[in-house]
Protein backbone atom coordinates (compact mmCIF):
# COMPACT_ATOMS: atom_id res chain seq x y z
CA UNK A 1 0.00 0.00 0.00
CA UNK A 2 1.42 3.37 -0.97
CA UNK A 3 -0.12 6.84 0.31
CA UNK A 4 1.59 8.60 -2.41
CA UNK A 5 -1.35 10.20 -4.83
CA UNK A 6 -0.49 8.51 -8.44
CA UNK A 7 -1.31 10.53 -11.79
CA UNK A 8 -4.58 9.75 -13.83
CA UNK A 9 -4.18 7.58 -16.25
CA UNK A 10 -3.63 9.23 -19.84
CA UNK A 11 -6.94 7.67 -20.85
CA UNK A 12 -9.00 9.32 -18.42
CA UNK A 13 -11.32 12.02 -20.08
CA UNK A 14 -12.88 13.67 -16.97
CA UNK A 15 -15.80 15.35 -19.85
CA UNK A 16 -16.96 11.57 -19.92
CA UNK A 17 -18.82 12.49 -16.45
CA UNK A 18 -21.08 14.63 -18.17
CA UNK A 19 -21.72 11.78 -21.10
CA UNK A 20 -24.55 9.78 -20.53
CA UNK A 21 -23.67 7.15 -23.83
CA UNK A 22 -19.75 6.82 -22.36
CA UNK A 23 -18.72 3.57 -21.94
CA UNK A 24 -15.15 2.24 -21.00
CA UNK A 25 -13.25 0.22 -23.29
CA UNK A 26 -13.49 -2.83 -21.35
CA UNK A 27 -11.07 -4.78 -23.20
CA UNK A 28 -8.46 -2.89 -23.37
CA UNK A 29 -8.50 -2.37 -19.55
CA UNK A 30 -6.32 -5.55 -18.34
CA UNK A 31 -3.50 -4.83 -20.55
CA UNK A 32 -3.13 -0.95 -19.39
CA UNK A 33 -3.76 -1.58 -15.88
CA UNK A 34 -0.98 -4.17 -15.94
CA UNK A 35 1.38 -2.02 -17.24
CA UNK A 36 0.47 1.01 -15.14
CA UNK A 37 0.18 -1.54 -11.84
CA UNK A 38 4.10 -2.41 -12.82
CA UNK A 39 5.13 1.45 -13.57
CA UNK A 40 3.97 2.59 -10.44
CA UNK A 41 5.01 -0.50 -8.52
CA UNK A 42 1.31 -1.50 -7.37
CA UNK A 43 0.99 -4.97 -5.25
CA UNK A 44 -2.11 -7.02 -5.46
CA UNK A 45 -4.70 -5.49 -2.64
CA UNK A 46 -4.25 -8.67 -0.85
CA UNK A 47 -1.51 -7.32 0.37
CA UNK A 48 -2.94 -4.32 2.20
CA UNK A 49 -2.31 -3.82 5.21
CA UNK A 50 -4.88 -1.73 5.67
CA UNK A 51 -8.67 -2.92 4.67
CA UNK A 52 -9.98 0.54 3.15
CA UNK A 53 -13.11 -0.02 1.04
CA UNK A 54 -14.79 2.42 -1.22
CA UNK A 55 -18.18 1.79 -0.95
CA UNK A 56 -19.65 4.11 -4.54
CA UNK A 57 -23.62 4.13 -3.87
CA UNK A 58 -26.10 4.27 -6.69
CA UNK A 59 -24.01 5.41 -9.23
CA UNK A 60 -25.83 4.69 -11.76
CA UNK A 61 -26.82 6.62 -15.12
CA UNK A 62 -30.49 6.91 -14.76
CA UNK A 63 -29.10 9.32 -11.22
CA UNK A 64 -25.34 10.70 -12.68
CA UNK A 65 -27.34 12.27 -16.25
CA UNK A 66 -29.54 15.27 -17.22
CA UNK A 67 -30.85 12.21 -19.76
CA UNK A 68 -31.54 9.72 -16.78
CA UNK A 69 -34.79 9.20 -15.32
CA UNK A 70 -34.44 10.36 -11.93
CA UNK A 71 -31.10 12.47 -12.20
CA UNK A 72 -30.02 13.98 -8.65
CA UNK A 73 -28.35 17.72 -9.93
CA UNK A 74 -28.78 19.28 -6.59
CA UNK A 75 -30.00 22.67 -6.05
CA UNK A 76 -27.54 23.83 -8.33
CA UNK A 77 -28.51 21.34 -11.25
CA UNK A 78 -25.09 19.70 -12.31
CA UNK A 79 -24.86 18.01 -8.87
CA UNK A 80 -23.81 13.80 -9.86
CA UNK A 81 -21.95 15.18 -13.03
CA UNK A 82 -19.22 16.96 -11.12
CA UNK A 83 -19.76 14.18 -8.37
CA UNK A 84 -18.77 11.17 -10.69
CA UNK A 85 -15.67 12.90 -12.18
CA UNK A 86 -14.57 13.57 -8.59
CA UNK A 87 -15.17 9.66 -7.58
CA UNK A 88 -13.18 8.69 -10.37
CA UNK A 89 -10.59 10.67 -9.88
CA UNK A 90 -10.29 9.92 -6.42
CA UNK A 91 -9.83 6.16 -7.43
CA UNK A 92 -6.97 6.77 -10.05
CA UNK A 93 -4.95 9.01 -7.37
CA UNK A 94 -5.76 6.45 -4.89
CA UNK A 95 -5.20 3.11 -6.41
CA UNK A 96 -2.54 2.38 -4.03
CA UNK A 97 -4.21 2.76 -1.06
CA UNK A 98 -8.29 1.47 -1.99
CA UNK A 99 -8.28 -2.25 -1.10
CA UNK A 100 -12.14 -2.81 -2.59
CA UNK A 101 -14.77 -1.07 -4.09
CA UNK A 102 -18.14 -1.85 -3.79
CA UNK A 103 -20.74 -0.43 -6.14
CA UNK A 104 -24.55 -0.91 -5.46
CA UNK A 105 -26.94 -1.60 -8.27
CA UNK A 106 -30.67 0.44 -7.33
CA UNK A 107 -32.40 -2.30 -9.29
CA UNK A 108 -36.39 -2.10 -10.25
CA UNK A 109 -39.27 -3.32 -12.24
CA UNK A 110 -41.90 -2.02 -13.65
CA UNK A 111 -44.56 -2.35 -10.90
CA UNK A 112 -43.40 -1.81 -7.25
CA UNK A 113 -44.95 0.24 -4.12
CA UNK A 114 -42.45 2.96 -4.89
CA UNK A 115 -44.11 3.96 -8.40
CA UNK A 116 -47.19 5.58 -9.56
CA UNK A 117 -47.78 2.64 -11.46
CA UNK A 118 -48.87 0.79 -8.61
CA UNK A 119 -51.12 2.71 -7.60
CA UNK A 120 -55.01 4.06 -8.01
CA UNK A 121 -56.87 7.00 -6.99
CA UNK A 122 -60.60 7.48 -6.66
CA UNK A 123 -61.15 7.73 -10.25
CA UNK A 124 -58.76 4.53 -10.91
CA UNK A 125 -56.00 6.44 -12.64
CA UNK A 126 -52.53 6.39 -11.68
CA UNK A 127 -51.32 9.37 -9.54
CA UNK A 128 -48.46 11.70 -10.74
CA UNK A 129 -44.71 11.11 -9.38
CA UNK A 130 -42.86 13.67 -6.47
CA UNK A 131 -45.68 13.09 -4.52
CA UNK A 132 -46.11 11.41 -0.64
CA UNK A 133 -48.62 8.45 -0.40
CA UNK A 134 -49.91 8.30 3.78
CA UNK A 135 -51.45 5.53 5.49
CA UNK A 136 -54.61 7.44 5.71
CA UNK A 137 -54.50 8.26 1.55
CA UNK A 138 -55.34 4.46 1.85
CA UNK A 139 -57.39 3.48 4.58
CA UNK A 140 -59.82 6.59 3.29
CA UNK A 141 -59.27 5.00 -0.17
CA UNK A 142 -58.11 8.11 -2.12
CA UNK A 143 -55.21 5.85 -3.24
CA UNK A 144 -55.29 2.14 -3.37
CA UNK A 145 -53.09 -0.57 -5.28
CA UNK A 146 -53.82 -1.72 -8.93
CA UNK A 147 -56.43 -4.57 -8.43
CA UNK A 148 -55.06 -5.86 -11.76
CA UNK A 149 -51.68 -6.60 -9.65
CA UNK A 150 -53.20 -8.69 -7.08
CA UNK A 151 -53.17 -11.78 -8.88
CA UNK A 152 -49.49 -12.40 -9.58
CA UNK A 153 -48.50 -10.29 -6.48
CA UNK A 154 -50.60 -11.63 -3.81
CA UNK A 155 -52.48 -14.89 -5.12
CA UNK A 156 -54.94 -12.72 -6.13
CA UNK A 157 -55.87 -11.87 -2.63
CA UNK A 158 -57.00 -7.99 -2.94
CA UNK A 159 -57.88 -7.16 0.54
CA UNK A 160 -54.47 -8.66 1.60
CA UNK A 161 -52.52 -6.09 -0.43
CA UNK A 162 -54.94 -3.03 0.47
CA UNK A 163 -53.97 -3.74 3.77
CA UNK A 164 -50.67 -4.38 3.52
CA UNK A 165 -49.81 -1.00 1.61
CA UNK A 166 -51.72 0.35 4.39
CA UNK A 167 -49.42 -1.21 6.71
CA UNK A 168 -46.41 -0.02 4.91
CA UNK A 169 -46.72 3.63 4.98
CA UNK A 170 -48.03 3.33 8.64
CA UNK A 171 -44.83 1.35 9.54
CA UNK A 172 -42.69 3.93 7.67
CA UNK A 173 -44.93 7.03 9.03
CA UNK A 174 -44.03 5.64 12.27
CA UNK A 175 -40.30 4.49 11.96
CA UNK A 176 -40.30 8.71 11.06
CA UNK A 177 -37.24 8.57 8.68
CA UNK A 178 -39.63 8.60 5.16
CA UNK A 179 -42.91 8.98 4.20
CA UNK A 180 -43.70 6.71 1.32
CA UNK A 181 -42.69 8.95 -1.63
CA UNK A 182 -43.63 7.89 -5.32
CA UNK A 183 -40.39 8.26 -7.86
CA UNK A 184 -41.05 8.12 -11.73
CA UNK A 185 -39.73 4.84 -13.12
CA UNK A 186 -36.04 4.60 -12.60
CA UNK A 187 -33.27 1.53 -12.84
CA UNK A 188 -35.21 -0.08 -14.48
CA UNK A 189 -33.68 -3.56 -14.48
CA UNK A 190 -32.47 -4.18 -18.28
CA UNK A 191 -32.84 -0.73 -18.93
CA UNK A 192 -29.28 2.02 -20.32
CA UNK A 193 -30.55 3.88 -17.06
CA UNK A 194 -29.35 1.19 -14.72
CA UNK A 195 -25.89 0.90 -15.95
CA UNK A 196 -23.10 2.61 -13.99
CA UNK A 197 -22.25 5.42 -15.10
CA UNK A 198 -19.62 4.29 -17.25
CA UNK A 199 -16.35 7.19 -15.80
CA UNK A 200 -17.08 5.08 -12.54
CA UNK A 201 -17.60 1.96 -14.30
CA UNK A 202 -13.99 2.63 -16.11
CA UNK A 203 -12.44 3.52 -12.80
CA UNK A 204 -13.35 0.43 -10.80
CA UNK A 205 -12.52 -1.59 -13.69
CA UNK A 206 -8.95 0.00 -13.87
CA UNK A 207 -8.69 -0.71 -10.01
CA UNK A 208 -9.69 -4.10 -10.43
CA UNK A 209 -6.99 -5.35 -12.77
CA UNK A 210 -4.23 -3.03 -11.45
CA UNK A 211 -5.00 -4.65 -8.04
CA UNK A 212 -6.33 -7.91 -8.78
CA UNK A 213 -9.25 -7.37 -7.05
CA UNK A 214 -12.73 -8.34 -8.06
CA UNK A 215 -15.12 -5.78 -8.64
CA UNK A 216 -17.82 -6.34 -6.27
CA UNK A 217 -21.24 -5.22 -6.40
CA UNK A 218 -24.20 -5.18 -4.27
CA UNK A 219 -28.16 -5.52 -5.61
CA UNK A 220 -31.02 -3.50 -4.19
CA UNK A 221 -34.10 -2.35 -4.55
CA UNK A 222 -36.42 -5.50 -6.42
CA UNK A 223 -39.05 -6.11 -3.82
CA UNK A 224 -42.01 -5.07 -5.06
CA UNK A 225 -44.12 -4.52 -1.17
CA UNK A 226 -40.43 -2.02 -0.04
CA UNK A 227 -38.38 0.58 -0.67
CA UNK A 228 -35.04 -0.50 0.06
CA UNK A 229 -32.87 3.24 -0.01
CA UNK A 230 -29.96 1.35 2.02
CA UNK A 231 -27.82 -0.95 0.88
CA UNK A 232 -28.36 -2.77 4.03
CA UNK A 233 -31.93 -2.95 4.78
CA UNK A 234 -35.19 -2.84 3.52
CA UNK A 235 -37.42 0.11 4.93
CA UNK A 236 -39.98 -2.02 6.09
CA UNK A 237 -39.09 -5.62 7.54
CA UNK A 238 -42.44 -7.44 8.20
CA UNK A 239 -45.87 -7.34 6.52
CA UNK A 240 -49.29 -6.80 8.28
CA UNK A 241 -49.59 -10.53 9.19
CA UNK A 242 -46.73 -10.62 11.44
CA UNK A 243 -44.90 -12.65 8.59
CA UNK A 244 -41.49 -11.17 7.33
CA UNK A 245 -41.28 -9.13 4.33
CA UNK A 246 -37.51 -8.51 3.56
CA UNK A 247 -34.29 -9.22 5.27
CA UNK A 248 -31.21 -7.52 6.23
CA UNK A 249 -27.64 -7.58 4.45
CA UNK A 250 -26.21 -8.75 6.96
CA UNK A 251 -23.13 -10.42 5.29
CA UNK A 252 -22.53 -7.09 3.66
CA UNK A 253 -22.82 -5.89 6.91
CA UNK A 254 -20.07 -7.59 8.35
CA UNK A 255 -18.01 -7.11 5.64
CA UNK A 256 -18.23 -3.52 5.91
CA UNK A 257 -17.41 -3.66 9.86
CA UNK A 258 -14.54 -6.09 8.94
CA UNK A 259 -13.14 -3.34 6.90
CA UNK A 260 -10.50 -0.95 8.42
CA UNK A 261 -12.09 2.32 6.77
CA UNK A 262 -15.27 2.38 5.27
CA UNK A 263 -15.15 5.46 2.62
CA UNK A 264 -19.23 6.05 1.03
CA UNK A 265 -19.81 8.40 -1.80
CA UNK A 266 -22.64 8.36 -4.71
CA UNK A 267 -26.26 8.85 -4.85
CA UNK A 268 -28.32 10.92 -3.15
CA UNK A 269 -26.80 12.27 -0.13
CA UNK A 270 -30.93 12.68 0.69
CA UNK A 271 -31.61 9.16 0.39
CA UNK A 272 -29.82 6.12 -0.68
CA UNK A 273 -26.31 7.48 1.08
CA UNK A 274 -28.33 8.94 3.57
CA UNK A 275 -29.97 5.42 4.80
CA UNK A 276 -26.78 3.22 4.26
CA UNK A 277 -25.25 5.64 6.30
CA UNK A 278 -28.20 5.41 9.12
CA UNK A 279 -28.31 2.05 9.17
CA UNK A 280 -24.50 1.43 9.12
CA UNK A 281 -24.83 4.14 12.32
CA UNK A 282 -27.11 2.04 13.80
CA UNK A 283 -25.61 -1.56 13.64
CA UNK A 284 -22.25 0.37 14.90
CA UNK A 285 -23.77 1.73 17.82
CA UNK A 286 -26.06 -2.19 18.60
CA UNK A 287 -21.86 -3.53 18.05
CA UNK A 288 -18.94 -1.25 19.36
CA UNK A 289 -19.48 2.53 18.98
CA UNK A 290 -15.71 2.74 18.44
CA UNK A 291 -15.91 1.26 14.87
CA UNK A 292 -17.54 4.75 13.97
CA UNK A 293 -14.69 6.01 13.88
CA UNK A 294 -13.34 4.06 10.58
CA UNK A 295 -16.37 5.86 8.46
CA UNK A 296 -15.10 8.29 5.70
CA UNK A 297 -18.45 10.25 4.58
CA UNK A 298 -17.22 11.74 0.73
CA UNK A 299 -19.06 15.12 1.09
CA UNK A 300 -17.87 16.70 -2.45
CA UNK A 301 -18.80 13.56 -4.45
CA UNK A 302 -22.36 13.19 -3.89
CA UNK A 303 -25.72 15.37 -4.02
CA UNK A 304 -29.23 15.53 -2.53
CA UNK A 305 -32.37 15.27 -4.49
CA UNK A 306 -33.46 18.24 -5.92
CA UNK A 307 -36.29 18.12 -8.85
CA UNK A 308 -36.73 21.32 -10.63
CA UNK A 309 -40.48 22.14 -11.45
CA UNK A 310 -39.44 24.02 -14.70
CA UNK A 311 -40.77 27.26 -13.41
CA UNK A 312 -37.64 28.36 -11.32
CA UNK A 313 -38.47 26.19 -8.27
CA UNK A 314 -38.33 22.44 -7.17
CA UNK A 315 -40.56 19.56 -7.19
CA UNK A 316 -38.98 18.36 -4.47
CA UNK A 317 -35.78 19.57 -2.93
CA UNK A 318 -34.60 17.45 -0.20
CA UNK A 319 -30.81 19.36 0.04
CA UNK A 320 -31.67 20.83 3.94
CA UNK A 321 -32.25 17.10 5.03
CA UNK A 322 -29.13 15.89 3.50
CA UNK A 323 -27.39 18.95 4.95
CA UNK A 324 -29.14 17.49 8.61
CA UNK A 325 -27.60 13.99 8.06
CA UNK A 326 -24.02 15.11 7.28
CA UNK A 327 -24.37 17.17 10.54
CA UNK A 328 -25.63 14.10 12.29
CA UNK A 329 -23.03 11.75 11.25
CA UNK A 330 -20.30 14.04 12.16
CA UNK A 331 -21.50 14.48 15.50
CA UNK A 332 -21.54 10.68 15.84
CA UNK A 333 -17.85 10.52 14.90
CA UNK A 334 -17.66 9.75 11.60
CA UNK A 335 -15.62 12.03 9.21
CA UNK A 336 -16.38 14.14 6.79
CA UNK A 337 -13.97 14.36 3.97
CA UNK A 338 -13.93 15.89 0.67
CA UNK A 339 -12.21 13.84 -2.07
CA UNK A 340 -9.76 16.57 -3.51
CA UNK A 341 -7.73 16.72 0.10
CA UNK A 342 -5.06 14.06 0.21
CA UNK A 343 -6.61 10.80 1.50
CA UNK A 344 -3.07 10.52 3.76
CA UNK A 345 -4.52 13.44 5.51
CA UNK A 346 -7.68 11.92 6.36
CA UNK A 347 -6.22 9.92 9.25
CA UNK A 348 -6.76 6.32 7.91
CA UNK A 349 -3.07 5.34 7.16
Amino acid sequence: MTALELPLPPFFDPANAARFSYEPRAAEMPALAATWARQHRLQPASTDQKNVHLLLIDVQKDFCFPEGALFVGGRDGKGAVGDSRRIAELIYKNLGVITNITTTLDTHFAHQIFFPSFWIDENGRPPDAFREVAAEDVAKGRLRPNPAMARWLCNGNYPWLVEQARHYCQELERAGKYKLYLWPPHCLLGSAGHALAGVIHEARLFHAYARSMQSWVEVKGGHPLTENYSVLRPEVLTRHDGQPLAQRNTAFLKTLLASDAVVIAGQAASHCVKSTIDDLLEEIVAFDRALVRKVYVLTDCMSAVAVPDGKGGFHADFTSEAEAAMQRFAAAGMHLVRSTDPIANWGIL
